[in-house]
């Protein structure tokens, strides 16, 4: 009788359990991000939770339209900025200043922990 590895139920469901920690991790880090390029933009209310809601709308709504070829990915933008816009009952440009403030805080974030980490600017 041939004998393979051990099937450990136990470790399947570590791995989901990690994997939905993960998820739920990266969602409330965008959500900070959206939260402090809202601030930045002069929404008055905005919140982490309303920044989550807003991270997975849009994202869901920029994956949906984002496949069409050519312009998808400007409508996806468009539609992201939309879900903020809708979400944090503001305007176009309050919108649209929290999306791109949103990039340039992450940008910096990620450039702060590679100088922190040693990793050098060849990378970016």
């Amino acid at each position: 009788m041939p004998m393979g590895p051990p099937f450990v139920p136990g470790a399947i469901a570590a791995m989901g359990f990690a994997a939905v920690l993960i998820i739920l991790l990266a969602l409330i880090i965008a959500g900070l991000f959206l939260m402090i390029g809202a601030k930045f933009a002069g929404i008055e209310d905005a919140t982490l939770g309303k920044s989550m809601i807003a991270v997975v709308g849009g994202g869901i709504l920029a994956l949906l339209i984002g496949w069409i070829p050519v312009i998808g990915w400007i409508l996806g933008i468009i539609a992201y900025i939309w879900v903020i816009k809708t979400v944090f009952n503001t305007d176009w440009i309050k919108a649209t200043i929290a999306w791109l403030m949103t990039i340039i805080v992450e940008i910096l974030v990620v450039f702060v922990f590679a100088l922190i980490l040693g990793i050098g600017a060849a990378l970016f």
